[in-house]
């Protein structure tokens, strides 16, 4: 690499306030994925970006700069390439609904997504609870899945954006990875390495996000629509709410059957329609197979009324491993815990507030996430028919059900759900799905 920089300027200067010279963080990316900046620079470099920010050019500068660290994934296709990313929930699966349906609608959708991270659930660890399924798809298999399926939800290959993959590690010691602009750099220079058109963000807010309130999730949603459009690619942001988990499930493969018993119309998710809909309307907005997003919404419930959305589902489980009848028999080729505990409602009334982080939690600490990198996940663990806000519950009825290994395990997740449900005399107003939309 030409030493037409130095790390140690780049870093002074930015401890410093001080503009950095055109060029500057575009070569600090690309050294980070090429070793030339040492780990010790690097977290120099992130904690200054913590404390003095970046201006939006150099927002846009390092996220390019990231995203050109590795491979560029481009296509040739008869329709918009178009994906969404979530900033993280509980009970959200939203993934596993949306790239289907926008497939059923003329949409080609390399979703690459992520595993769990804290509290919250990741879309890679709920599709791979169907046996036999597989994420890690070359680009040349995604190449030929897309053509022929139109959908895959695959995980990041190491040669997309690699600079992110190293600082990323790096900010997690480092104690920078609630930095604005090293999120937004983080999430988009892989969405742009991937080579979409279009890009649906849902950015929430509540217990259960990582941005608890509604202004610092609409300035994350800002940050991240004004670099990506500084970018190139046309997106836009919906802030949802995450004050209570979006499906009545949390755990993998537990939220896998929402999702089935949505696609197929046996016991359909209101909450879960909803945020599919109106994702998928701005997607296909975005990419010029909607009018508007209102039509869009339209066209993706359509998709999934129809039973489009379960065919394209169905196909994507089948061509990437799983099991060919899986839309027919889902209910048999699912793992179950054999251990399932009811957590009563303490006293009667009704739940007017919901700590979801706690829920989020419980679901880790039963073995449905990662305590530690490496950690093997139990696909059957989790919670199922949680109480949402506003039910009206009897002293005794139950307030969710744990699924777990062991009655030990059950046991524990009892007392860690203690606190998790408030219980008033009155209900309360349900949030609003949406709260925003930054375009």
């Amino acid at each position: 690499m030409a030493a037409e920089f130095e790390a140690r300027q780049i870093i002074a200067d930015l401890r410093a306030g001080l503009p950095l010279a055109p060029g500057a963080l575009t070569w600090f990316a690309k050294a980070i994925a090429s070793g030339v900046v040492s780990d010790a620079q690097a977290g120099a470099f992130a904690m200054a970006v913590c404390i003095n920010g970046l201006s939006e050019g150099g927002c846009v500068e390092l996220t390019r700069g990231m995203q050109k660290s590795g491979m560029q994934l481009d296509w040739d296709l008869p329709g918009p390439v178009l994906d969404k990313h979530s900033t993280g929930g509980v009970g959200d699966c939203v993934s596993l609904l949306l790239a289907p349906a926008l497939a059923a609608c003329g949409a080609y959708v390399p979703m690459i997504s992520g595993r769990g991270l804290g509290h919250t659930g990741g879309t890679l660890d709920k599709l791979e609870s169907i046996p036999g399924l597989r994420c890690d798809l070359s680009p040349d298999a995604l190449r030929a899945q897309l053509d022929q399926l139109r959908c895959a939800i695959v995980s990041a290959s190491p040669e997309i954006a690699p600079a992110d993959r190293r600082l990323y590690a790096i900010r997690d010691v480092t104690a920078t990875v609630d930095s604005l602009e090293l999120i937004t750099a983080s999430i988009l220079s892989k969405k742009l390495a991937a080579g979409l058109e279009g890009l649906v963000l849902d950015v929430k807010c509540g217990s259960g996000a990582f941005m608890k309130t509604e202004g610092e999730a609409r300035a994350l949603a800002q940050a991240l629509v004004s670099t990506a459009q500084g970018a190139g690619l046309m997106t836009t942001a919906l802030i949802t709410d995450m004050s209570q988990p979006l499906a009545a499930a949390a755990g993998n493969a537990l939220e896998v059957i929402e999702v089935m018993e949505t696609l197929t119309g046996q016991s359909v998710n209101a909450a879960l329609w909803d945020a599919v809909t109106a994702l998928g309307g701005e997607a296909l907005a975005l990419g010029g197979l909607a009018a508007d997003a209102q039509d869009g919404a339209a066209r993706i419930e359509g998709a999934l009324q129809r039973g489009a959305a379960a065919e394209y589902f169905g196909r994507m489980v089948e061509a990437q491993g799983g099991p060919a009848d899986f839309i027919d028999r889902w209910p048999d080729r699912l793992p179950a815990a054999p251990v399932m505990v009811e957590l009563a409602s303490p006293t009667s009334g009704f739940v007017t507030d919901i700590l979801t982080g706690v829920l989020g939690n419980t679901v880790v600490q039963l073995g449905g996430g990662r305590l530690r990198d490496g950690d093997k996940i139990n696909p059957s663990v989790g919670l199922s028919h949680i109480a949402g806000l506003g039910d009206a519950v009897e002293a005794g009825q139950p307030l969710a059900m744990i699924h777990a290994a062991s009655l030990e395990d059950a046991e524990a997740a009892i007392a860690r759900l203690s606190q998790a449900f408030a219980i008033g005399d009155a209900a309360v107003p349900v949030p609003a799905l949406v709260l925003g939309k930054i375009t």
